[in-house]
């Protein structure tokens, strides 16, 4: 056993940039997803800049971060062009950590620096918000979006309006069209907060609409967050101390719609990760792309999901794997969805060759069981459009996502495996009382058009809206009682 050192800037280098980025979020993924992007454009561009991370919520963990003068290593394992990827890089973008609730003078005083110019956050889906009971003067605001609005207040007042000190925000937080929800929110602060700023409010909003840039964004990257089942390991190869380890996937993909009022060169030129060859897609469009993860990334996994467990198999990369269900995969993505999406046809190809190298990493035990939770919610969002759009476009039903509904319907079922597991569906009380009700009656016809019926899930008749549906599910429900899930599976191969 080697001897660990601490990992600090004392016993490892770190580079000293610029700041220009303030990051609202200090948690796993925005330090190996945000934070790793910044360090390899500084890497292999003219970027030069480095990032100060405030702890958006009282509790958090920048006096870890500041006790490695915020260095850390983020271990990247999965499966890149069919071979394993397992790396170990020490990132040193991260100049600094602040708590605005006990640095707050600090925090303020970001607002002075010139040289700031973007502000990329991750507060969770529940961070953008407006709350009316902040205040003005709270020091600082309890909502993100409020901290934002004192931070570019103090901005504008102390560089006096100028154009060239408005900022670029860039929220991360897994909300469709993130950007225009965030842009939302601080326009209803200025509205709130209109007496406080008095002979200031007129200029600020127009200084905020015409000089900040709000941008939305589509992240994707998988991070499990610290390794503790090989920290030991990973410490002794690296010879630090390092209790801030992030795992990620190898795969990342950041889609960045520009501003209105920008333009995607204007981006691309303040932000040049494109020229580091990251898989940084900078374009005056997120929607499509929004479209094309839900559509191929989780699609797939919940049609896989119900007919992988229920033929004996329990992790998705021994699904895609299998003779019989990796070809069920592969009809659903590339023969089906895929087909339903309005991208060229190279780019779908190629992102959903990556989905499927994502599902067979082999670092990562992905128990599919775990994705089977509200499999029907689920299946409406990224499903149910894909099979409306490829009965529109082809005249006919796509067999495999139809077999994915027959698989989930039967799962709700209940009862064993035929290795004797037990079946037990998580949902919903209301879904599991009325598939119940439905398994009951011992009629596959009547459980068919009651589950497509149900507008508790779907908001909507499917038996009416989607001609055909009922018949061939209910033909795959007898397939499956008759058969089984694996032999009724080969049937639509």
């Amino acid at each position: 056993m080697k001897k660990l050192q601490a990992l600090n800037k004392r016993t490892a280098p770190k580079s000293v940039m610029p700041e220009k980025i303030i990051q609202f979020g200090e948690g796993n993924f925005l330090r190996a997803f945000v934070d790793w992007i910044v360090w390899k454009m500084n890497q292999k561009t003219d970027f030069n800049g480095s990032v100060v991370v405030v702890q958006p919520l009282a509790g958090g963990m920048v006096d870890w971060l500041n006790g490695q003068d915020c260095l850390y290593h983020v271990n990247l394992q999965g499966k890149e062009n069919g071979q394993p990827v397992n790396t170990l890089e020490r990132i040193d973008v991260i100049s600094r950590a602040l708590n605005p609730y006990s640095q707050n003078q600090a925090f303020m005083a970001l607002a002075e620096q010139p040289e700031m110019r973007f502000i990329i956050s991750n507060t969770t889906e529940a961070g953008i918000a407006f709350d009316d009971s902040c205040k003005f003067t709270d020091a600082p605001a309890s909502s993100y979006p409020g901290k934002l609005v004192q931070l570019l207040f103090h901005r504008y007042k102390f560089f006096d309006g100028d154009p060239s000190k408005g900022m670029i925000l860039m929220p991360c937080e897994l909300i469709f069209l993130n950007g225009h929800h965030l842009k939302e929110c601080i326009y209803q602060y200025i509205e709130l907060w209109k007496e406080d700023m008095g002979a200031d409010y007129e200029g600020f909003k127009a200084w905020f609409t015409d000089h900040c840039f709000v941008c939305a964004t589509l992240v994707d990257r998988i991070v499990p967050g610290f390794p503790r089942d090989t920290i030991n390991e990973i410490q002794q190869k690296v010879c630090y101390k390092d209790n801030l380890v992030v795992k990620a996937e190898s795969f990342h993909l950041w889609v960045i719609e520009k501003a209105e009022n920008m333009t995607v060169e204007q981006m691309k030129e303040e932000f040049p990760a494109d020229k580091a060859g990251l898989h940084v897609l900078i374009t005056d469009n997120e929607k499509p792309y929004h479209e094309r993860k839900v559509t191929l990334l989780n699609g797939p996994h919940t049609v896989l999901s119900p007919v992988t467990y229920l033929s004996g198999v329990n992790i998705v990369r021994d699904a895609c794997e299998h003779p019989v269900l990796g070809k069920y995969i592969h009809k659903v993505q590339f023969e089906e969805l895929m087909q339903t999406l309005n991208l060229p046809m190279d780019e779908l190809q190629q992102f959903a060759s990556d989905v499927l190298e994502r599902f067979e990493n082999p670092f990562v035990d992905h128990q599919v069981t775990s994705i089977m939770l509200n499999s029907f919610p689920k299946y409406e969002t990224r499903d149910l459009p894909g099979v409306k759009v490829y009965l529109e476009r082809k005249g006919e039903l796509p067999q495999g996502l139809v077999f994915g509904l027959a698989a989930i319907i039967t799962y709700y079922k209940g009862g064993v495996r035929e290795d004797g597991a037990e079946i037990k569906p998580n949902d919903d009380a209301k879904i599991i009382e009325k598939l119940q009700e439905l398994w009951a009656t011992g009629d596959t016809q009547k459980v068919a058009e009651g589950v497509l019926a149900f507008d508790y899930i779907w908001h909507e008749d499917l038996n009416k809206t989607v001609p055909g549906l009922a018949e061939l599910v209910k033909k795959d429900l007898d397939l499956i009682q008759e058969k089984g899930m694996l032999e009724a599976v080969k049937t639509i191969l």
